[in-house]
């Protein structure tokens, strides 16, 4: 099999999405961390600000007319992709431990595939399901290698754990739903949309939270973590999802969930927080192997057509 220079990009995207979001970990926390601004305010900062961001953007680019019933489209993808993915992660996060929260995040690629076999019809290849198992083993390698992020543990695991793969299960129905509408419009017209909606179906009920927040209090460090929160780890790392999703198969998509724990924990030995060991080396090694199994996979026959 021959990838490409679409397919190539596609990687390319998703690579770096993927890279801004295992950054966006300790920006958030760092932010989090001064008690100030808390996850639901976070995440209010993530939407409310990219949705200001795409229209923005969107004002110096070509107007392109939406149907209404692609706008209800639209707005059911920014429920699934955005409101459910990133809201029930950030409170599950909130009652169950890091640990856990990211073992269950291990499972997206796998139910990107069950769906897409079901809704898509594509097809559950020896290599494909070998390729999930290969790279979740490596980045369990990197969860479990981290011993401290199981010290932490949450007031109700149980309600964090559902919650955690609610937000997983919502972001793998995404990507199979919307695989085909996506290719109807721009990237930038596809986000706008869907951040909008997702905005407006969240600022509601955090305005008194907004307006009571001592914004004024915020450390010069707090304010620059915000920025990249919204403008790296969700503006740009958006674009290039869409990016990526345009071009690859849904299963290939979810499968740079993995490059996160990599990501994550270069930051922690870059800054001391964590231990350079033998093991991160052979989970990376299992992460990539697992990519590249899943990319050498039977795809759809109008994907292989497009090769």
């Amino acid at each position: 099999m021959t990838i490409d220079r679409h397919q190539l990009r596609g990687h390319a995207a998703m690579l770096c999405a993927n890279m801004l979001w295992g950054l966006m970990s300790p920006a958030a926390k760092l932010v989090m961390g001064g008690a100030i601004v808390t996850p639901l305010l976070m995440t209010d900062c993530r939407i409310a600000g990219a949705a200001l961001l795409f229209w923005l953007l969107s004002a110096f680019l070509p107007t392109e007319h939406v149907p209404g019933g692609d706008l209800l489209r639209l707005a059911g993808a920014g429920m699934l992709g955005i409101v459910f993915n990133q809201g029930c992660f950030i409170f599950g996060v909130g009652f169950t431990s890091p640990g856990e929260a990211s073992i269950i995040t291990t499972t997206m690629p796998m139910w990107v595939m069950v769906l897409a076999a079901l809704i898509l019809k594509e097809p559950v290849t020896l290599k494909k399901a070998g390729g999930i198992i290969v790279g979740a083993a490596g980045a369990l390698i990197l969860v479990f290698g981290s011993g401290s992020r199981h010290t932490v543990t949450g007031s109700n695991p149980l309600l964090g754990d559902i919650l955690v793969f609610c937000a997983q299960f919502s972001y793998a129905l995404y990507l199979t739903l919307y695989r085909n509408f996506i290719r109807r419009y721009s990237l930038v017209t596809l986000m706008k949309w869907m951040f909008l909606f997702a905005a407006c179906a969240v600022l509601p009920f955090s305005i008194p939270t907004i307006l009571s927040t001592a914004w004024h209090e915020l450390s010069r460090f707090e304010i620059w973590g915000i920025v990249y929160v919204v403008a790296g780890g969700t503006f740009l790392s958006y674009i290039c999802v869409m990016a990526g999703q345009k071009v690859l198969r849904p299963t290939l998509v979810g499968m740079y969930n993995y490059v996160q724990p990599v990501v994550a924990s270069a930051v922690g030995i870059c800054l001391g927080l964590d231990s350079f060991t033998p093991s991160k080396i052979v989970a990376v090694v299992l992460i990539f192997a697992g990519v590249w199994l899943v990319t050498v996979s039977k795809a759809l026959p109008q994907d292989s057509a497009k090769r």
